[in-house]
């Protein structure tokens, strides 16, 4: 792997990270400050069209059902798709207060988009379906 590859990938494991640390601290502006203006979320049921859109919704939920909860992230794999987009996938699920583990039944298998814009890759799209 080039070192360019090599710095692209920490990158997107930095905004991975990044992500998972806000939504542990229950912080919807931090969750989505790597997301692009114009990305997408999709979960059973939902079509989250903005990051604006994206941010609300999270900070409704840290608010109400997701209070003190964290995530499980297991990455499955990373490629790249030219220079400019990656694609990671992940299993992970929803760790709700008081939680040490999320149950098989709970975990899903998350797709994540990457564009890297101006230099700086960020998350263009999310979605995740139920792993079973």
């Amino acid at each position: 792997m080039s070192d360019s590859r090599v710095q692209d990938e920490a990158a997107i494991q930095a905004v991975l990270v990044d992500s998972y640390k806000a939504w542990e601290a229950g912080d919807a502006a931090g969750m989505v400050a790597d997301y692009t203006e114009d990305a997408t979320a999709i979960m059973p049921g939902s079509l989250r069209d903005s990051r604006d859109v994206i941010r609300e919704s999270m900070a409704q939920a840290f608010a109400g059902p997701l209070k003190g909860s964290s995530t499980y992230n297991k990455q499955l794999s990373l490629r790249f798709l030219g220079d400019d987009a990656a694609i990671v996938v992940s299993e992970s699920g929803i760790l709700f207060a008081g939680q040490s583990e999320v149950p098989d039944s709970a975990k899903v298998n998350a797709t994540w988009v990457f564009e890297k814009r101006d230099g700086e890759w960020k998350i263009a799209a999310y979605h995740n379906s139920p792993a079973q």
